[in-house]
């Protein structure tokens, strides 16, 4: 029996790609460049993209460059993938703005960031994003990264606002998998690993999948860390997931911020990036070096399985 019969649906998708921006040399938005960025990650594997999050320099764009980017992007994949827009902000009226901007723009769900730097207690959390789902149509993420917001979604925080009919599930950044798995155990949420290192650890125990930043660079190999699991082949997901580990290392926790290497990848392999904006630096040649070397020796090495995407449909081999 596969092991995925358990499992509640996805609502997105299994393998989510938190996207880079592409922006010009000038550090403009560059909507060709997320366009075709788009395409070429939904050829290889990726069933939704999570557009204006962390990775995505949500922090540096404009309420208009995140709409223009989640119609750049929902038009460049027509269907084939699933668009969620990073919405929230300190602020829930402009939260709640932001949603509904996202809504209009054509995305199909929204990752909703906890309130950052005012360090709300749990019950103002709540009712954060309470306002932000009702005031909008489409399914909600809620976004629990308090390494960077500075505030935790406790897990009974999540169970309150399961009930909530377009709070759908979680981007889990929070580092406490008993916390999730106490969630996931309770509720029909759908649970997302925000790190790449526990993709495989919380899809084994019930997650949903992955919203991965190392999938910008790798979309094929870690969609079939899951979809070798879901066909009941879990030494194979045990080894792609393992194989994939140095480069997940690099990228994820060098001292780097994600959004750099990503972009220095991306740069090196000749996909659209650009540079990143200020406060962030980029990625200095020693360290560009070693990711293109991490990624060159994956490429060679890996014998795990191997998704080949043609236009309409995957196959594993």
């Amino acid at each position: 029996m596969s092991s995925a019969t358990s499992r509640p649906p996805a609502p997105f998708g299994r393998a989510l790609c938190a996207m880079i921006t592409p922006f010009t040399d000038a550090g403009a938005l560059d909507l060709d460049g997320a366009q075709r960025l788009a395409d070429h990650l939904v050829t290889g594997g990726c069933e939704g993209l999570v557009l204006s999050g962390t990775t995505g320099e949500s922090p540096t764009t404009s309420d208009a460059e995140k709409a223009a980017l989640v119609r750049a992007v929902a038009d460049a994949v027509a269907g084939r993938a699933s668009v969620v827009a990073g919405v929230g902000s300190n602020d829930t009226r402009l939260s709640a703005e932001q949603a509904l901007a996202a809504e209009k723009a054509g995305a199909d769900g929204l990752l909703v960031v906890t309130p950052y730097y005012s360090k709300p207690p749990q019950d103002a959390v709540e009712a954060h994003f309470r306002a932000v789902a009702d005031g909008c149509g489409l399914p909600v993420l809620l976004y629990d990264i308090p390494g960077r917001t500075g505030t935790r979604i406790a897990p009974e925080t999540i169970l309150r606002l399961a009930d909530h009919p377009r709070v759908v599930g979680v981007k889990d950044c929070a580092y406490d998998i008993l916390g999730s798995q106490k969630v996931i155990s309770r509720t029909e949420l759908a649970y997302y690993a925000g790190c790449d290192e526990y993709n495989l650890a919380l899809y084994a125990v019930g997650g949903a999948g992955y919203v991965s930043t190392v999938s910008n660079a790798i979309p094929g190999q870690l969609r079939a860390v899951l979809d070798a699991f879901d066909a009941g082949d879990t030494e194979a997901a045990r080894r792609g997931q393992l194989a994939a580990t140095p480069l997940i290392e690099l990228m994820m926790a060098s001292g780097l911020p994600g959004t750099v290497t990503a972009k220095a990848l991306l740069g090196e392999l000749g996909l659209p990036a650009g540079p990143v904006r200020a406060p962030l630096l980029p990625a200095g040649r020693e360290a560009t070096d070693g990711l293109r070397t991490a990624y060159d020796e994956l490429r060679a090495t890996y014998d795990g399985p191997r998704i080949t995407y043609g236009e309409s449909r995957a196959t594993l081999g």
